[in-house]
């Protein structure tokens, strides 16, 4: 897949995601052979203001790329300074956020508030595009809209579009459905259909059957996974393995569950140091091991755990689950 001047060895990407998409996450899944990865969502303002943590969000390896920056904000002037810095980072693909339906996000007019304003959305676009003047390809991420009575991703989509963006993805669910319900694919389709350049569709992709779906049904060029991913690095492989085949890979065992949280909880220490790192093990552990036998027993334990040891300690019970 192409975007723009952006090569791209397939069209499976993982999405970006807050406070998951880390350089940690991104080195467990990149083996599984994503085409496109993305950084967690990181704020315009943080990065104009030079805050530290803003920056180590973009940390990237070489070993990652391509790797795409998704930025937040609502101001086009800050985000538009903001955009050609980001290049410094190693940045080949700057995503808007303007999807994003956490509280917080929204209530600073950014993510799906600005679903509202398109008129606003394209002074953004259009700073970005103009700031980093073709060096690398700007994309947007979109819902379908703010509310079931405000759906306005395709006239999102052409703002985006006229306003310079290189391809859009669209998640087909409203703002106010958060997570909730189903993924609208006939959205997603009429967006595809009013739209020239590439169109990426998100929600509800956890297989390779469902990714078929996605692209079958809607037309879209590339597809982009989320919470399908967490605790699932392997959804990558298997989605490729179907879309090239239409067989179905077996799920990865038990102890391959296991050394694939070892490997990830290794790296969160590594990156973040021994205390953050289990702090933010506790969640990526507890999706490894979701459906698994016992679940909620482990789950108790992996949040209580204070240490790397403690977390080891989890690790090895469920290898013990093979026996």
């Amino acid at each position: 897949m192409k975007i723009k001047n952006l090569e791209l060895k397939n069209n499976i990407f993982l999405a970006p995601m807050a406070g998951v998409t880390d350089k940690a996450f991104r080195q467990i899944t990149k083996p599984f052979g994503p085409g496109l990865m993305y950084t967690e969502m990181v704020s315009g303002k943080g990065l104009f203001y030079k805050n530290k943590k803003t920056a180590d969000l973009l940390a990237a390896e070489d070993f990652e790329k391509p790797v795409a920056v998704q930025l937040f904000g609502h101001e086009p002037q800050i985000l538009g300074e903001i955009a050609e810095k980001s290049l410094e980072f190693g940045a080949e693909l700057l995503d808007i956020n303007m999807g994003c339906p956490a509280p917080k996000i929204v209530n600073n007019g950014d993510g799906s508030a600005l679903s509202k304003n398109p008129a606003l959305a394209g002074e953004i676009i259009s700073a970005v595009v103009d700031a980093v003047s073709g060096a690398v390809p700007v994309t947007v991420k979109i819902r379908k809209g703010w509310d079931e009575t405000s759906v306005n991703a395709v006239e999102m989509a052409k703002v985006a579009e006229d306003s310079g963006a290189a391809a859009v993805t669209v998640h087909g669910r409203t703002r106010e459905q958060f997570y909730s319900g189903k993924a609208d694919l006939d959205i997603i389709k009429a967006v595809k259909t009013a739209l020239s350049i590439p169109v990426i569709g998100n929600g509800d992709i956890t297989d390779g059957e469902s990714a078929k779906r996605m692209l079958d049904y809607t037309g879209c060029d590339g597809i982009m996974i989320g919470r399908g991913a967490q605790g699932n690095p392997w959804v990558f492989r298997e989605v490729i393995h179907f879309l090239e085949t239409g067989k179905r890979l077996a799920p990865p065992t038990i102890l391959e569950r296991a050394e694939k949280m070892e490997e990830h909880l290794s790296l969160l220490v590594l990156y973040k140091g021994e205390h953050r790192g289990i702090q933010e093990a506790r969640k990526h552990m507890a999706w490894y091991i979701k459906g698994m036998k016992g679940g909620a027993r482990l789950r108790e334990i992996i949040n209580r755990a204070e240490s790397k040891n403690d977390m080891l300690g989890v690790i090895d019970s469920i290898r013990t689950l093979v026996g």
